[in-house]
């Protein structure tokens, strides 16, 4: 390899990807940032104007999904409600914003016991046409099954409901939904957060202690018009608690995006 296609290659490691060479080598530092943190780490990166996509080495690992799937149950919600099978109330619609603004629990498990259905799948039988289609809830944990708060699914899903949210809800739905994740609470300015105010982030965290030990999961959108759509999901493993998470998912973002809007 002659000394300029070396030259070549290091500024553009990974051409496949469809991204630009800039990308591309963020892309690659965050793969030698996440060798020397705990657990696994999933991650999704589409460009929505090229149709470029990154998928790391751990994008299809069923993971828990903590509270992300919060997200994927006020699209449901919006969705039963536009199509007139529901009627959300004031009561319900004040959830629905605690759910996105502070990721409430209270909230998620009101909703979840009123729209789940009598067999509690209502939700789950909604998910996959969002496009999470390896969701799994997980039994065992409760008397209700299934149930918003055991559920795991991959980074994939996740990117794929957040490209659901932005490309297939009708306006009005899509408009509550970004400003809300545009303007989220303290409890969730982290992950994609970190990619900075000029890139106007869109967040819905998700963060748990579960069985097999901690998740730190963010997922949402960077870039002007909502450009890139963004899943990151770190696994801890029992390797690391809440905080290092917080920091490795808030890392990664920053490394992905921090100056380049």
């Amino acid at each position: 390899m002659t000394s300029h296609v070396q030259a070549a290659h290091a500024a553009c490691p990974l051409p496949e990807t469809g991204f630009d060479c800039d990308f591309q080598g963020r892309f690659a530092a965050v793969e030698t940032y996440l060798a020397g943190r705990p657990g696994t780490v999933g991650i999704v990166v589409r460009d929505r104007v090229t149709g470029a996509v990154w998928r790391n080495g751990h994008a299809e690992d069923l993971t828990w999904t903590a509270s992300t799937i919060k997200l994927a149950m006020v699209v449901d919600l919006f969705v039963r409600s536009r199509e007139r099978k529901i009627h959300l109330s004031p009561a319900d619609l004040r959830a629905i914003d605690a759910m996105l603004h502070s990721s409430d629990d209270e909230s998620a498990t009101a909703l979840w016991s009123k729209f789940g259905g009598r067999d509690h799948l209502a939700f789950n039988n909604a998910f996959p046409a969002f496009g999470m289609t390896s969701l799994k809830p997980q039994p065992g944990f409760g008397k209700v099954f299934p149930y918003w708060g055991f559920q795991k699914c991959t980074a994939s899903d996740l990117e794929r409901l957040i490209s659901y949210v932005l490309t297939d809800l009708p306006a009005a739905d899509r408009r509550a939904i970004v400003d809300r994740m545009r303007t989220v609470g303290p409890n969730q300015q982290w992950g994609l957060w970190a990619a900075g105010p000029a890139a106007r982030p869109g967040v819905k965290a998700g963060w748990s202690d579960e069985e097999g030990g901690s998740v730190m999961n963010s997922v949402g959108f960077v870039g002007p018009d909502e450009r890139y759509t963004v899943a990151i999901m770190n696994n801890l493993a029992g390797r690391g608690g809440q905080e290092d998470g917080r920091t490795t998912v808030s890392e990664v973002a920053r490394m992905l995006f921090d100056g380049r809007f």
